[in-house]
């Protein structure tokens, strides 16, 4: 990554909704390393809502799509609301999301840190 990139995600705000122990923890793991601050994450779509209704505040919102069997989408459309852009994170692509979230950012399962961070910068950058 370069030094620019890694500029740019230093002290960014990361919102993390992913159900899976092990993803959530890697995924943490890599937006440490990119110096990112992460918030969360939530592990439940009740959970994350919950932490919105506390003025949850974040640059950006990484979503699982699938968050123990609950589409991620109201979720979604709260950070919408707030002007936070969001990164869907899924094995499925642009196909596995509805037609009225395809602007958004994706990234794509499984993943890695150069895809991490190509993802945030592109989200930050769009919004």
């Amino acid at each position: 990554m370069s030094t620019d990139l890694s500029s740019e995600l230093q002290g960014l705000s990361v919102f993390v909704v992913e159900d899976e122990a092990l993803v959530a923890l890697n995924l943490e793991d890599m937006l440490i390393d990119l110096g990112c601050i992460i918030v969360g994450p939530a592990m439940r779509v009740a959970r994350a809502r919950e932490m919105l209704a506390d003025a949850l505040q974040a640059d950006v919102a990484i979503l699982d799509v699938n968050v123990a069997g609950e589409l991620v989408f109201p979720v979604a459309e709260e950070l919408a609301t707030k002007g936070i852009p969001i990164i869907f994170a899924t094995g499925y692509g642009q196909a596995g999301l509805p037609e009225a979230w395809h602007g958004n950012t994706i990234l794509q399962k499984p993943y890695t840190m150069d895809d991490v961070s190509g993802s945030l910068v592109k989200a930050v950058r769009r919004s």
